[in-house]
């Protein structure tokens, strides 16, 4: 077999038994994890952070123009160019493979690999049954730190929280300091990349995106940037091999509630009051109704907010596909994938953050 083609079939084939050990071996992939996986992201990370745009989103821009344009190319010299149709055809074939084969590979050691190893909560924690009335204490916590820390952080002319420290070395400090307690969030971390085309991350209801072909940490440089110290802890926990999105969650959590600064901490406490809030309203604990009452004006003024007032109307124009498919479809996508990966939840997966949460502050007795 020529090598264009052999050199992609091993490198997928090996991609491929990486992937099947780590799920059906917790001990290999706890092993690949803790070994392997570091020296592989590391020079991969600090490479593609050298450059000032996200070389992941580069890639993605370039496959499409080549599906565009190379399919027609190919179809057109297939048929007019009859002496070289093999030739055409073969070349086709290679540029295909080799493209899926870098894909697939990069995906399994920086990814589906990290699936099957054990879980952060696992690691450090003792999962444990919680009631709604630790639900409540919990959520009443948030509040009062959420109401103490909304005093401490610069505001706009209309009350809204202002960030204005430097949010990557903020960010990298947290995660820092938190790695002394978790061993494994030690290492190297890259400069986070704003997505170009953000607009279609924000249809896609997206504030972050971790790339594991480039080994970057993303995020939407539409949304509001009061929330990028808890979007960026999230990416960054990604990065150190934690793929699942309710553990990357509590991680940019315990991150930021040890940051030294409380534009950071405010971040990712309002991230996870809105987790909490909803789990109660979800649970329906009407009795925990009444402690929404206590959120102050400022947190009010500051949750449940992604994307500026008047994003929509304002780039309306750049709407070439309905936002409410985009949706549908970036769901879809990433459900299935979640699911694939051994995730049975799905994106449901996400409101998990809160049983981390509850395990967190509400150990079980020895």
């Amino acid at each position: 077999m020529k090598k264009r083609y052999a050199v992609p079939l091993i490198s997928a084939g090996i991609s491929a038994v990486l992937t099947v050990s780590g799920r059906l071996s917790r001990g290999f992939a706890d092993f690949y994890a803790d070994n392997i996986f570091p020296v592989i992201s590391t020079p991969f990370a600090f490479i593609s952070g050298l450059l000032p745009f996200s070389a992941g989103e580069i890639m993605i821009l370039t496959a499409l123009i080549m599906v565009g344009i190379g399919i027609p190319v190919m179809i057109i010299l297939t048929i007019f160019w009859k002496k070289r149709r093999k030739t055409v055809l073969e070349i086709s074939l290679a540029v295909v493979m080799w493209a899926a084969a870098f894909v697939f590979t990069t995906e399994s050691l920086n990814c589906f690999t990290l699936y099957g190893c054990t879980r952060f909560s696992e690691r450090f924690f003792t999962p444990a049954e919680h009631d709604n009335e630790e639900l409540k204490q919990l959520y009443s916590m948030l509040i009062d730190e959420c109401n103490e820390l909304a005093l401490k952080v610069p505001r706009d002319e209309q009350n809204r929280f202002q960030l204005t420290i430097d949010t990557e070395t903020e960010c990298k400090k947290a995660m820092k300091k938190a790695s002394e307690t978790y061993p494994q969030l030690k290492g190297y971390y890259p400069k986070p990349k704003p997505i170009m085309f953000s607009f279609f991350m924000s249809q896609m209801g997206t504030s972050g995106m971790y790339l594991p072909f480039s080994m970057e940490s993303t995020y939407n440089n539409d949304m509001l940037s009061e929330i990028m110290p808890a979007v960026i802890c999230h990416e960054y926990a990604h990065l150190k091999g934690f793929m699942q999105e309710d553990e990357a969650g509590f991680i940019s959590f315990i991150a930021t509630h040890a940051s030294s600064e409380p534009q950071v901490r405010y971040s990712g406490c309002i991230d996870a009051l809105e987790y909490v809030h909803n789990q109660i309203y979800e649970n329906q604990i009407v009795s925990g109704y009444e402690l929404t009452a206590k959120i102050s004006p400022e947190v009010q003024n500051d949750w449940f907010r992604f994307l500026p007032d008047n994003y929509w109307e304002d780039n309306s124009e750049k709407e070439l596909i309905s936002t409410e498919t985009v949706e549908t479809v970036s769901d879809t996508a990433s459900d299935t994938s979640m699911k694939l990966n051994g995730v049975e939840d799905g994106i449901a997966s996400y409101s998990r953050m809160v049983n981390l949460l509850l395990d967190y502050y509400f150990p079980p007795e020895e």
